[in-house]
């Protein structure tokens, strides 16, 4: 049981009404989970309003109300604090009530549209190379040290991150890396966590459904930069422009990293191979598994992140050597037939072109680049032509299927694609609504020595449609479609 009035520590209140000594047991903000002696915080979200849930936590058993209005009935017995902001109040909350785990542990934060989760993943598995008890929160998965949870949320909500940094300092954890979402930042789920770092990777165009401009989506991500403390470090990609937004007004110490500009930690791609990369790394030769210019700059983001977190020299960049591809960034498998299929999570035109980039950087021009791709239901509408235009322009031929279609026509989803083909790439498209069978008719297409590229889902293990979640891997299913053909 904790204090309420602990538990409100560093909260903006406007309006008290009641007792704040009370003993409350849990704090929650969906009314369905809520029980006797319960703190109730209503939050307005994007889909409902948890001021309309009031009186059904009070029914339930709430002892306490967070709010920003009051209800007109107020219930006797039961304390209502009126805020200006429930998401900021329910984030130092959970802080507070799970006694500030994050100040406990050196929690690193990743944000921009790409390689949020190949940064965060390779940190952990570093640092555990290192010796150390690391914890992840990421897209893919959550980590506390050995023990593996699942995620449904690139950020999660603020009570459930401190419930995990809360684990990690009782299983030891001294390193967590953690994906920062601009959704998550907005939401002020990450306020009130103490960051010993936060790294910029780069900014295109995403989640434009959500945050209406990329002026918006900028000064969101910017916003973590802002919020970091002096004692933290910032490392922004100066090959970006917006790398120098980032840094503009943050307290914490600045460094960047580049393969083009003058920076603190660069790069040079010495050899670029499906076998992986080889850099010279701020004097230093480094080899990697990874592939492809966007994992140059991952690579580069991650030996400056262990250089600054204390690594030494020579153990950070032997340990990133040993690295493995992250699932679903860039994995592939070659069939009997010497057929390659990579399955990738690009699902941005950014990281589309960077992908194709790659891959055409590689191959010898001598055979089919097939790619598969295309964009999820109920998200930013404007990338759909966008994602055509790249795919057709930059592989020899494409097939335009669905990704998670969601609550949208599949059908409707690919035309918006389509008008991104200019006319001289129309011959090279065709379009397979069903993303088993387009997989499968890419399978069907490719000769010897050609390469598949099944772009969008990556990790994903699920496709949505109307709501329902089906199994789908997009890996097992192109190598089971590739080992048919070899029979």
């Amino acid at each position: 049981m904790k204090v309420l009035k602990d538990i409100l520590y560093r909260v903006s209140m406007e309006a008290v009404v009641g007792k704040t000594s009370v003993h409350i047991n849990a704090v929650q903000f969906d009314s369905r989970k809520v029980e006797f002696n319960d703190v109730f915080v209503a939050v307005r979200g994007t889909l409902s309003d948890g001021h309309e849930y009031i009186t059904k936590a009070v029914n339930q058993g709430a002892l306490a109300i967070i709010c920003e209005v009051l209800p007109k009935d107020i219930v006797d017995g039961i304390t209502y604090v009126q805020v200006e902001n429930s998401q900021k109040a329910l984030a130092f909350m959970a802080a507070n009530y799970y006694d500030n785990p994050s100040a406990n542990l050196k929690l690193v934060g990743i944000t921009g549209t790409n390689g949020k989760t190949t940064i965060a993943t390779l940190l952990y598995h570093l640092f555990t190379k290192a010796g150390y008890k690391v914890g992840l929160l990421s897209t893919v998965t959550v980590q506390i040290a050995e023990a593996t949870y699942p995620t449904t949320h690139t950020t999660p909500d603020s009570l459930t991150i401190n419930s995990y940094l809360k684990k990690m300092n009782e299983e030891g954890v001294e390193y967590c890396f953690m994906e920062v979402s601009s959704h998550g930042i907005a939401q002020d789920r990450t306020t009130a966590l103490e960051f010993a770092g936060g790294i910029f990777t780069n900014l295109s165009h995403d989640h434009l459904d959500y945050h209406k401009t990329f002026a918006e989506y900028r000064d969101v991500k910017k916003s973590f930069f802002d919020q970091l403390p002096a004692a933290a470090f910032a490392l922004v990609n100066a090959d970006d422009k917006n790398g120098e937004v980032m840094l503009q007004n943050t307290k914490a110490k600045k460094y960047t990293y580049a393969l083009k500009s003058y920076a603190d930690y660069t790069a040079q791609i010495l050899e670029n191979q499906f076998s992986g990369l080889l850099l010279k790394v701020n004097g230093h030769d480094l080899w990697s598994k990874l592939i492809g210019n966007f994992n140059a700059y991952n690579i580069l983001a991650i030996y400056a992140t262990g250089e600054l977190l204390g690594l030494e020299t020579q153990e950070n960049l032997r340990f990133i050597s040993e690295l493995n591809s992250v699932s679903g960034r860039f994995q592939y498998v070659i069939s009997k037939q010497k057929i390659t299929a990579i399955v990738d999570y690009a699902h941005t035109p950014d990281a589309l072109k960077n992908v194709l980039e790659t891959i055409n950087s590689i191959r010898t021009k001598n055979e089919e680049l097939i790619t598969v791709v295309g964009c999820g239901g109920d998200r930013d509408k404007t990338k759909r032509p966008i994602m055509g235009h790249i795919a057709s322009e930059l592989s020899t031929r494409v097939i335009f299927t669905s990704d998670n279609p969601r609550t949208e026509d599949p059908e409707k989803i690919l035309e918006e694609v389509e008008k991104g083909v200019e006319p001289q790439n129309f011959k090279k498209t065709m379009t397979v609504v069903n993303r088993r069978q387009a997989i499968k008719t890419a399978c069907q297409l490719a000769q010897p020595n050609d390469i598949i590229l099944i772009a969008g889902k990556g990790h994903e293990t699920y496709q949505e449609i109307n709501g329902v979640r089906s199994d789908f891997d997009d890996l097992k299913i192109v190598t089971g479609f590739l080992s048919q053909l070899e029979k």
